[in-house]
């Protein structure tokens, strides 16, 4: 066992909604009997990304002693895509481009990298 970061899950405020599973690129998340789960610690990096796009508020982010990251067997799982996930900005999806996750004018947004600059530089 190692003292890092991992994702924690609020089950009570969790609605099961699902937004936070495409965020998690390690495939860490799932949606099971409703709420979200980590299904595997080894596969859950830390960092957070997952955290920020929550609506409910339902994760967050804690130092503990666990399991190590397992990068190969994160790389090796099935990339999730959510369509429904656009760019505030421009519309763009996954499908058509690289986007992030970020905090702007107090709410959890995404942004392709093509309107990141415009949004940075005015």
């Amino acid at each position: 066992m190692v003292k890092r970061m991992i994702v924690k899950i609020d089950e009570k405020k969790c609605t099961g909604c699902g937004k936070c599973v495409a965020p998690c690129a390690e495939g860490a998340i799932k949606i099971i009997n409703g709420k979200a789960k980590v299904v595997s610690e080894e596969l859950c990096d830390g960092m957070g990304f997952c955290v920020g796009i929550c609506p409910e508020g339902a994760l967050s982010v804690e130092e503990r002693y666990t399991v190590e990251f397992n990068r190969e067997k994160a790389e090796a799982q099935p990339k999730q895509k959510d369509i429904s996930i656009k760019c505030f900005s421009c519309g763009a999806n996954e499908a058509t481009s690289y986007l992030i996750p970020l905090r702007h004018n107090m709410q959890s947004l995404w942004v392709c990298t093509r309107c990141l600059p415009k949004l940075i530089h005015g």
